[in-house]
């Protein structure tokens, strides 16, 4: 397999300005792919570190609780680059509460976020890719896919339901060169989950190595965070010819979490 053997591919990765999105698009451009970022972080230091790997870039700032925003960031990527062929949807939130205490609009939009933006873009890129007959679609799920913790009730039905989505997409596309998994990481250590760091050392006033063994050592058997590089080889995996036939999968990469 080349080291750039996506070139003249086209990847579209929703929220890629930061943490998981943007190590995924990295490790695409690497491969070679041009890559459109989406997200409401720093975007322009985003860009400059996707054209590194001397591909073309896009960025469009669509909100993804938004059908209509989502549908216009599609066809405008498409209008640039003609076809998408890899679709990362990594769009997400979190927030954490009781069921009985959850806010309707946090749900709603988690929700919206999580979940439905994965459905607005998937029906937006599927015909184009079978035109091609080639397509990679990944949905970043989340061991809270596979299994639940308290006080993420949005979080959990969310990416549960994506499972769900991935494996309805991988059947009726299963006759085609198009696929569609899941990669269901448990803790990775992006900003989201640096502010639970932070915020258990402040509650429990302890350190914030021992608030970050604490977090893993409830959850994560490995003891060890997975990163936004390995998240990104296992991406850059399910595009190469090696994952032609890996269909539905919703492949965890969690230290153990779920294995328990």
């Amino acid at each position: 397999m080349s080291d750039r053997f996506l070139s003249g591919k086209n990847a579209l990765v929703t929220g890629s300005t930061s943490g998981i999105g943007l190590g995924i698009a990295k490790s695409l451009a690497q491969a070679g792919a041009n890559i459109a970022l989406n997200g409401f972080g720093d975007h322009q230091r985003a860009v400059s570190e996707i054209e590194k790997w001397g591909v073309k870039t896009l960025y469009h700032p669509a909100d993804m609780r938004k059908s209509g925003e989502i549908s216009d960031m599609v066809s405008i990527v498409k209008s640039h680059w003609q076809h998408i062929d890899i679709l990362v949807n990594n769009a997400g939130i979190q927030y954490v509460s009781p069921i009985e205490k959850f806010p309707i609009d946090k749900w709603d939009d988690i929700l919206a976020i999580n979940l439905s933006s994965s459905f607005h873009t998937t029906r937006s890129v599927l015909p184009g890719m079978r035109e091609k007959n080639w397509g990679r679609i990944i949905n970043l799920a989340s061991v809270h896919g596979l299994v639940g913790s308290a006080d993420k009730s949005a979080y959990v039905a969310a990416k549960h339901g994506l499972i769900g989505l991935t494996k309805v997409t991988a059947l009726e596309t299963a006759t085609t060169g198009i696929t569609c998994n899941a990669i269901c990481p448990g803790w990775v250590l992006t900003p989201l989950v640096q502010q639970q760091v932070d915020a258990k050392a402040n509650a429990l006033n302890i350190s914030t190595d021992e608030a970050t063994r604490l977090l893993l050592s409830e959850k994560e058997p490995s003891m060890q965070f997975t990163t936004p590089e390995e998240l990104g080889a296992l991406a850059v995996f399910l595009c190469s010819n090696a994952g032609n036939n890996i269909r539905g999968a919703a492949w965890n990469m969690d230290g153990g979490w779920a294995a328990q």
